[in-house]
């Protein structure tokens, strides 16, 4: 805990004092540019940044995309602030299918050539890592060829980021192929244990489908933890909602990354919120510090 190096007392302390760093997802703010998400989400306490490759904020295909990147870079610089890079973009690979193609797919080559595109970027913005998944599973594939395909594929970038000095973190998400921090690990021994392989956890999803729900979920991933996503969601569906709009205990979390000495990235993931950016991260934070005193 936080106490034992401060020799603070806890109800004292602030979100501040955290020793992770609390950011949010350029995912909530599609309506906005992104210097101006910068400058809302500085002016309300936020100090990292869950960028989301593609529209509207870097599409990492673009002809300037390094550019752009480097320019990002040194604002973040001068904030003070830390980056991850977030591959979840919706239709940026195919503008009829929703995160398609995925790594199961019979042809994967459109999403490896973004993941490394992702990696180049994360080395470009000093990124604390780069988050991925497995997708869902193909319709007519046998899941035991769809977990062959994803050690094949996966173990490639694996390689390149690992080259580029770039950490993957591989997030479970519920419906996919890998929807479990337990089946995450595993996926991770069948590489052998790499060590640019690390984990995602987004909050929310340990209350769908983790049996072990949110504590048990991040005590598994344990020195694994590479990057966190903080939402709040019920138990019968996999929609983000806000902060207290759901079942997680948001306390019980914080309290765990602090115990876990996380020292990463834990970034709000609304993608559906931007209509309300501005006000759904001023209330975030807010539930943050709230739960963050509650610990």
């Amino acid at each position: 805990m936080s106490v034992a190096l401060t020799g603070g007392d806890p109800k004292t302390e602030s979100l501040a004092d955290a020793r992770f760093t609390v950011g949010y997802g350029t995912n909530g703010f599609t309506d906005h540019p992104l210097d101006d998400v910068i400058t809302v989400l500085d002016s309300l306490g936020y100090r990292g940044l869950a960028l989301t490759l593609g529209h509207p904020h870097l599409d990492p295909f673009a002809n300037d995309a390094d550019r752009v990147a480097a320019r990002l870079r040194r604002r973040l610089d001068d904030l003070g602030w830390r980056v991850v890079v977030e591959t979840g973009t919706r239709y940026l690979l195919d503008p009829f299918r929703k995160h398609r193609p995925n790594l199961l797919d019979d042809d994967a080559g459109r999403r490896e050539l973004f993941l490394r595109r992702a990696i180049e970027l994360g080395g470009i913005l000093g990124a604390d890592c780069v988050s991925l998944w497995s997708g869902v599973l193909p319709e007519g594939v046998e899941a035991a060829d769809a977990h062959d395909r994803l050690r094949a594929r996966l173990d490639g970038l694996v390689d390149r980021a690992d080259d580029a000095g770039v950490p993957l973190a591989f997030e479970p998400e519920p419906g996919m192929l890998v929807e479990t921090v337990a089946d995450a690990l595993a996926l991770r021994a069948d590489l052998g244990d790499p060590e640019a392989l690390g984990l995602t956890v987004d909050l929310g999803h340990c209350v769908v489908v983790e049996p072990d729900g949110v504590v048990g979920a991040l005590r598994a991933a344990g020195s694994l933890l590479r990057n966190v996503q903080v939402d709040d969601m019920l138990p019968a569906a996999h929609e983000h909602l806000e902060l207290g709009h759901g079942a997680l205990d948001l306390a019980a979390a914080l309290r765990t990354l602090d115990e876990l000495d996380y020292r990463g990235l834990a970034a709000i993931e609304l993608p559906r919120h931007a209509h309300d950016g501005p006000g759904v991260a001023a209330r975030s934070m807010s539930a943050l510090r709230t739960a963050w005193e509650a610990r």
